[in-house]
C-alpha cells in the first residue's frame, strides 16, 4: 500500500520507481487522502486505488507493507487531509511501514539524511525489495 495525500507527488514517484526497479510483480494499491492524489499514484502504475478515511483504515489491517511520506502516520498531517483515524490505523497497522522522512509538518527527525527526494525514494524501493523477498 503507497499512501499520499495532498497532489500525490511523493506517492507516484514510489510507484514509478516500485514499477522500474521491481517490474509488476507487486500489487500495488494506491490509497490517497483526496482524489487528486489517488489518481496521480494509478497513473504512476497503481494495481488498484481508492480514497478516503474508510478505504485507508480498512486497507491498512490487511496489507503486508505500507509505505509513505513520515506524515501518514501523524493526525491533521497534510494540512488536515490525515484524520486522526488514517493516522491511527497505518501506525497501529501489523504492516511493516516504510516512510520517507519528508513532512511539512513542524517536526524534524534526527538522524534522517536531507537527500534529495529521488535518493530517499530509491533508498525505500530497496528496503521494499528485502521486505518482500521474506514475506
Amino acid at each position: 500500500m503507497v499512501m499520499d495525500g495532498q497532489g500525490g507527488g511523493i506517492g507516484a514517484t514510489l510507484i514509478k520507481y516500485i514499477r522500474d526497479l521491481l517490474g509488476d510483480e507487486l500489487d500495488v494499491w494506491a490509497l490517497g487522502t483526496n482524489a487528486i492524489a489517488t489518481s496521480r499514484m494509478m497513473k504512476a502504475g497503481a494495481n488498484r486505488g481508492a480514497t478516503g478515511e474508510n478505504p485507508i483504515v480498512k486497507t491498512s489491517r490487511r496489507v503486508d507493507l505500507i509505505v509513505g511520506p513520515l506524515g501518514i502516520i501523524m493526525a491533521d498531517a497534510m494540512m488536515g487531509e490525515v484524520t486522526p483515524a488514517m493516522a491511527a490505523a497505518v501506525s497501529a497497522s501489523p504492516a511493516e511501514k516504510i516512510l520517507i522522512p519528508l513532512t511539512k509538518e513542524p517536526v524534524h527527525v534526527v538522524g534522517a539524511s536531507a537527500e534529495p527526494l529521488p535518493h530517499l525514494v530509491k533508498r525505500a524501493v530497496e528496503r521494499i525489495r528485502e521486505v518482500m523477498t521474506h514475506v
